[in-house]
Protein backbone atom coordinates (compact mmCIF):
# COMPACT_ATOMS: atom_id res chain seq x y z
CA UNK A 1 0.00 0.00 0.00
CA UNK A 2 1.60 3.27 -0.56
CA UNK A 3 2.24 5.96 1.96
CA UNK A 4 -0.62 8.87 1.76
CA UNK A 5 1.09 11.76 2.49
CA UNK A 6 -0.61 14.19 4.95
CA UNK A 7 -1.75 17.54 3.99
CA UNK A 8 0.37 19.88 5.26
CA UNK A 9 -0.26 23.70 6.75
CA UNK A 10 2.08 26.98 5.42
CA UNK A 11 4.41 28.32 7.79
CA UNK A 12 6.01 32.04 7.85
CA UNK A 13 8.07 32.32 10.70
CA UNK A 14 10.26 35.53 11.52
CA UNK A 15 13.55 33.65 11.56
CA UNK A 16 15.69 35.77 14.04
CA UNK A 17 19.64 36.29 13.53
CA UNK A 18 21.95 33.68 14.46
CA UNK A 19 21.97 34.94 18.11
CA UNK A 20 18.12 33.23 18.13
CA UNK A 21 19.96 30.17 19.51
CA UNK A 22 20.67 31.66 22.18
CA UNK A 23 17.14 33.49 23.37
CA UNK A 24 15.94 30.57 25.73
CA UNK A 25 11.74 31.80 24.75
CA UNK A 26 12.35 31.63 21.12
CA UNK A 27 14.03 28.30 20.49
CA UNK A 28 11.60 26.65 22.95
CA UNK A 29 8.65 28.60 20.82
CA UNK A 30 9.96 27.29 17.70
CA UNK A 31 10.66 23.83 18.90
CA UNK A 32 6.93 23.82 20.69
CA UNK A 33 5.44 24.74 17.68
CA UNK A 34 7.42 22.09 14.92
CA UNK A 35 6.39 19.55 17.95
CA UNK A 36 2.44 20.02 17.02
CA UNK A 37 3.08 19.37 13.77
CA UNK A 38 2.66 16.28 11.70
CA UNK A 39 6.27 15.14 10.24
CA UNK A 40 6.54 16.51 6.87
CA UNK A 41 7.87 14.44 3.80
CA UNK A 42 9.99 17.09 2.89
CA UNK A 43 10.39 20.92 3.62
CA UNK A 44 10.51 23.75 1.29
CA UNK A 45 11.93 27.30 2.27
CA UNK A 46 11.62 30.76 1.00
CA UNK A 47 14.42 33.01 2.82
CA UNK A 48 14.22 36.88 3.18
CA UNK A 49 18.23 36.64 2.06
CA UNK A 50 18.15 34.62 -1.65
CA UNK A 51 16.47 36.70 -4.00
CA UNK A 52 17.90 35.81 -7.73
CA UNK A 53 15.74 35.93 -11.02
CA UNK A 54 14.56 33.92 -12.37
CA UNK A 55 13.31 31.51 -9.65
CA UNK A 56 16.36 29.59 -8.82
CA UNK A 57 16.22 25.83 -7.14
CA UNK A 58 18.85 25.24 -4.08
CA UNK A 59 21.19 22.32 -3.87
CA UNK A 60 19.38 19.06 -3.65
CA UNK A 61 22.51 17.24 -2.27
CA UNK A 62 23.40 18.12 1.21
CA UNK A 63 26.46 20.99 0.48
CA UNK A 64 27.82 23.64 2.87
CA UNK A 65 25.51 26.17 4.60
CA UNK A 66 25.65 29.91 3.48
CA UNK A 67 26.80 31.71 6.76
CA UNK A 68 25.40 35.12 5.26
CA UNK A 69 26.33 37.05 8.33
CA UNK A 70 29.26 39.56 9.26
CA UNK A 71 30.68 40.24 12.43
CA UNK A 72 29.69 37.41 14.97
CA UNK A 73 31.43 35.09 17.11
CA UNK A 74 33.54 32.30 15.46
CA UNK A 75 30.64 29.95 16.73
CA UNK A 76 28.29 30.65 14.92
CA UNK A 77 29.95 29.84 11.67
CA UNK A 78 30.56 26.49 13.21
CA UNK A 79 26.40 25.66 12.96
CA UNK A 80 25.96 22.21 10.41
CA UNK A 81 22.33 21.30 9.56
CA UNK A 82 23.47 17.78 7.52
CA UNK A 83 19.87 17.93 6.39
CA UNK A 84 19.06 15.32 3.22
CA UNK A 85 18.51 17.36 -0.37
CA UNK A 86 15.23 16.81 -1.83
CA UNK A 87 15.63 16.17 -5.77
CA UNK A 88 12.37 14.76 -5.96
CA UNK A 89 10.84 18.38 -4.56
CA UNK A 90 13.23 19.76 -6.99
CA UNK A 91 11.31 18.16 -9.91
CA UNK A 92 7.95 19.23 -8.80
CA UNK A 93 8.68 22.62 -8.38
CA UNK A 94 9.81 22.79 -11.60
CA UNK A 95 6.84 20.96 -13.05
CA UNK A 96 4.51 23.24 -11.02
CA UNK A 97 6.09 26.27 -11.95
CA UNK A 98 6.84 25.21 -15.77
CA UNK A 99 6.17 28.00 -18.00
CA UNK A 100 7.38 31.41 -19.39
CA UNK A 101 5.91 32.99 -16.69
CA UNK A 102 7.90 31.78 -14.03
CA UNK A 103 11.38 30.40 -15.60
CA UNK A 104 13.41 28.27 -12.76
CA UNK A 105 16.75 27.40 -13.14
CA UNK A 106 19.28 25.60 -10.94
CA UNK A 107 22.26 26.48 -7.94
CA UNK A 108 23.49 22.91 -7.62
CA UNK A 109 26.24 24.42 -5.08
CA UNK A 110 23.67 26.57 -3.20
CA UNK A 111 23.53 25.29 0.62
CA UNK A 112 20.85 26.59 2.96
CA UNK A 113 21.22 30.33 4.04
CA UNK A 114 20.79 31.50 8.03
CA UNK A 115 16.84 32.58 6.78
CA UNK A 116 16.54 28.10 6.56
CA UNK A 117 18.88 26.86 8.88
CA UNK A 118 18.81 28.56 11.89
CA UNK A 119 14.52 28.01 12.25
CA UNK A 120 14.79 24.60 11.19
CA UNK A 121 18.19 23.88 13.57
CA UNK A 122 15.52 24.59 16.24
CA UNK A 123 12.66 23.02 14.54
CA UNK A 124 13.79 19.97 13.17
CA UNK A 125 17.28 19.73 15.22
CA UNK A 126 18.00 15.95 13.69
CA UNK A 127 18.43 17.15 10.74
CA UNK A 128 16.61 14.34 8.64
CA UNK A 129 14.04 15.50 6.67
CA UNK A 130 14.91 16.10 3.20
CA UNK A 131 14.98 20.27 3.02
CA UNK A 132 15.18 22.50 -0.49
CA UNK A 133 15.58 26.36 -0.64
CA UNK A 134 14.03 28.27 -3.22
CA UNK A 135 15.11 31.51 -4.55
CA UNK A 136 12.40 34.97 -4.43
CA UNK A 137 12.47 36.08 -8.18
CA UNK A 138 11.47 39.32 -7.26
CA UNK A 139 9.88 41.60 -4.42
CA UNK A 140 6.89 42.11 -5.98
CA UNK A 141 3.73 40.48 -4.26
CA UNK A 142 1.49 39.76 -6.53
CA UNK A 143 3.78 37.92 -8.33
CA UNK A 144 5.15 35.66 -4.83
CA UNK A 145 1.69 35.21 -4.56
CA UNK A 146 1.12 33.93 -7.58
CA UNK A 147 4.07 31.87 -7.27
CA UNK A 148 2.53 30.08 -3.81
CA UNK A 149 -0.75 29.32 -5.30
CA UNK A 150 0.94 27.18 -8.20
CA UNK A 151 3.18 25.54 -4.97
CA UNK A 152 -0.08 24.80 -3.27
CA UNK A 153 -0.34 21.83 -4.35
CA UNK A 154 2.46 20.40 -2.54
CA UNK A 155 0.93 20.83 0.88
CA UNK A 156 -1.20 17.38 -0.20
CA UNK A 157 2.31 15.60 -0.38
CA UNK A 158 3.02 15.82 2.82
CA UNK A 159 5.54 18.99 1.91
CA UNK A 160 5.86 21.79 4.69
CA UNK A 161 6.00 24.99 2.62
CA UNK A 162 8.14 27.70 4.84
CA UNK A 163 8.55 31.30 4.18
CA UNK A 164 11.23 32.56 6.57
CA UNK A 165 11.52 36.65 7.11
CA UNK A 166 10.79 38.81 9.94
CA UNK A 167 7.51 40.53 10.51
CA UNK A 168 9.17 43.77 11.27
CA UNK A 169 13.01 44.14 10.12
CA UNK A 170 14.60 47.38 10.33
CA UNK A 171 18.37 47.05 11.54
CA UNK A 172 18.94 50.65 11.37
CA UNK A 173 16.39 51.34 14.54
CA UNK A 174 17.43 48.13 16.17
CA UNK A 175 19.03 48.67 19.41
CA UNK A 176 20.88 45.91 20.88
CA UNK A 177 21.86 47.76 24.05
CA UNK A 178 18.31 47.07 25.84
CA UNK A 179 17.06 43.74 27.06
CA UNK A 180 15.82 41.60 24.26
CA UNK A 181 12.24 42.20 25.58
CA UNK A 182 12.08 45.72 25.85
CA UNK A 183 9.14 47.54 25.00
CA UNK A 184 9.26 47.92 20.88
CA UNK A 185 9.20 51.25 19.27
CA UNK A 186 5.66 52.63 18.01
CA UNK A 187 6.57 52.02 14.58
CA UNK A 188 6.78 48.51 14.70
CA UNK A 189 4.48 47.84 17.16
CA UNK A 190 1.73 49.75 14.78
CA UNK A 191 2.98 47.77 11.88
CA UNK A 192 2.67 44.68 14.00
CA UNK A 193 -0.95 45.40 15.27
CA UNK A 194 -1.92 46.66 11.88
CA UNK A 195 -0.56 42.68 10.25
CA UNK A 196 -2.40 40.70 12.91
CA UNK A 197 -5.69 42.44 12.05
CA UNK A 198 -5.54 42.68 8.47
CA UNK A 199 -4.90 39.02 8.63
CA UNK A 200 -7.54 38.14 10.84
CA UNK A 201 -9.88 39.88 8.79
CA UNK A 202 -8.74 37.66 5.80
CA UNK A 203 -7.83 41.19 3.76
CA UNK A 204 -5.75 39.64 1.67
CA UNK A 205 -5.49 42.88 -0.58
CA UNK A 206 -4.44 45.04 1.91
CA UNK A 207 -2.05 42.84 3.10
CA UNK A 208 0.04 42.56 -0.32
CA UNK A 209 -0.75 46.36 -0.84
CA UNK A 210 0.92 46.89 2.46
CA UNK A 211 3.26 49.53 1.75
CA UNK A 212 0.20 51.77 0.92
CA UNK A 213 -2.00 50.64 3.51
CA UNK A 214 0.24 49.77 6.96
CA UNK A 215 0.66 52.62 9.53
CA UNK A 216 4.65 52.55 9.56
CA UNK A 217 5.11 50.87 6.40
CA UNK A 218 8.51 52.33 5.57
CA UNK A 219 9.83 51.85 8.61
CA UNK A 220 9.00 48.76 9.59
CA UNK A 221 10.46 47.48 6.09
CA UNK A 222 12.68 50.06 4.50
CA UNK A 223 13.20 46.90 2.23
CA UNK A 224 10.59 44.38 1.77
CA UNK A 225 12.46 41.30 1.64
CA UNK A 226 11.68 40.17 5.14
CA UNK A 227 8.19 40.48 4.48
CA UNK A 228 7.91 38.69 0.84
CA UNK A 229 8.09 35.32 2.27
CA UNK A 230 4.25 35.98 3.45
CA UNK A 231 3.08 36.62 0.04
CA UNK A 232 4.23 33.04 -0.90
CA UNK A 233 2.94 31.65 2.03
CA UNK A 234 -0.65 33.22 1.63
CA UNK A 235 -0.91 32.18 -1.82
CA UNK A 236 0.12 28.41 -0.76
CA UNK A 237 -2.24 28.66 2.10
CA UNK A 238 -5.35 28.90 -0.72
CA UNK A 239 -7.63 31.05 1.42
CA UNK A 240 -6.91 29.41 4.81
CA UNK A 241 -6.61 31.82 7.26
CA UNK A 242 -3.65 32.59 9.32
CA UNK A 243 -3.18 32.01 13.15
CA UNK A 244 -0.30 33.75 15.02
CA UNK A 245 1.76 31.09 16.60
CA UNK A 246 4.86 33.11 17.99
CA UNK A 247 4.19 36.92 18.96
CA UNK A 248 6.11 39.67 20.81
CA UNK A 249 9.33 41.24 20.15
CA UNK A 250 13.10 40.95 19.80
CA UNK A 251 14.81 44.11 20.53
CA UNK A 252 12.07 45.90 19.31
CA UNK A 253 11.66 43.77 15.60
CA UNK A 254 7.92 41.88 15.61
CA UNK A 255 8.42 38.02 15.40
CA UNK A 256 4.86 37.16 15.07
CA UNK A 257 5.72 33.72 13.25
CA UNK A 258 1.98 32.14 11.83
CA UNK A 259 0.64 28.83 10.50
CA UNK A 260 -2.14 28.55 7.79
CA UNK A 261 -4.06 25.54 7.05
Amino acid sequence: MPVVATRMPVLYLSHGAPPLADDPLWTKQLAGWSAGLDRPTAILVVSAHWEEAPLTIGATTTVPLVYDFWGFPERYYQVTYPAPGAPELAERVRALLRGDQHPVRDAPDRGLDHGAYVPLVEMFPEADIPVLQISMPSLDPRQLFEIGRKLAPLRDEGVLITGSGFFTHNLRELNMGRPSDSAPPSWSAEFDLWGEEALNSGDIDAVLDFQHKAPAARLAHPRIEHFAPLFIALGAAQDERPRSVIDGYWYGLAKRSLQLG
